[in-house]
């Protein structure tokens, strides 16, 4: 596990794997997402364990997203789709493992940070969290299908479309009014009110608590793009200029010049 990326820590029957790049806003890097499934491979085989906890250090970041200095090596849109299937498999280990996860919010959770969250199986966030996939005004890039169809499951069409299309941040009282949020809490109380969540969760009956998060899984899997369904959007973002230039653009900090091409 990437030691100073981020931190596991068991505290049965809860253990929290915590986002450690402060500095950088807890941006992901490749090691990062490897600890992240190492994570979920440890709980799973850890009896004492009832609930998985995510956080990010700092207090001002979730996980704003993947390292994007990590895109400078992309040449190919399969570079793109290579990446994207490298994340659906992260986040489908996130969504498959047998305990319940909780995402602890504080601060902004965007782009792969928001599609981790949403992932989890519930997210408690503070009133200054914000939430999105900013990715129309940055990158130019496109996310997993499945990424996608978590995100509509909970937000629904219509709102997802707005917060990709203009790639806005939503507060935390919107995205609480439209789900992607399930409880707020004051900054200075989540982390209490996390805990105190989680042992309620971890003090039921754990087989009737893996079934209800297993049959979820089922029942929203059958209405899921498949990778290879969304393939050839991946492929036309990431292998086109306009993605070259939105990395060149955001490491550079300035505005992105767009061309459609």
């Amino acid at each position: 596990m990437a030691a100073t990326e981020t931190i596991f820590q068991l505290e049965p029957p809860l253990a929290v794997l915590t986002f450690n790049r402060p500095e950088a806003r807890n941006a992901m890097t490749w090691a990062m997402y490897d600890a992240l499934v190492e994570a979920c491979d440890r709980v799973e085989g850890d009896e004492a364990v009832g609930v998985l906890v995510l956080r990010g250090a700092g207090g001002k970041a979730f996980a704003a997203g993947t390292d994007i200095s990590q895109f400078q090596r992309f040449q190919t849109p399969q570079d793109g789709v290579t990446y994207e299937q490298h994340i659906a498999d992260v986040l489908d280990r996130l969504e498959r493992v047998t305990k319940p996860t909780i995402a602890q919010i504080e601060g902004v959770a965007v782009g792969a940070g928001c599609a981790i969250a949403v992932t989890c199986d519930l997210r408690v966030a503070t009133p200054e969290s914000t939430f999105g996939i900013p990715i129309a005004r940055t990158l130019g890039n496109c996310v997993t299908g499945a990424a996608f169809s978590r995100l509509v499951d909970l937000a629904g069409p219509g709102r997802t479309k707005d917060m990709l299309f203009t790639g806005r941040l939503v507060p935390a009282e919107e995205a609480h009014e439209v789900g992607l949020v399930d409880r707020l809490v004051p900054a200075g109380e989540i982390e209490k009110a996390v805990r105190e969540l989680a042992l309620q969760i971890a003090s039921n009956a754990p087989l009737t608590v893996r079934a209800t998060k297993e049959m979820t899984r089922r029942l929203l899997a059958k209405r899921r793009l498949t990778s290879p369904e969304a393939r050839d959007l991946i492929e036309m973002c990431y292998g086109s200029a306009d993605f070259r230039e939105g990395v060149a653009a955001f490491l550079a900090k300035r505005a992105p010049k767009w061309t459609g091409r």
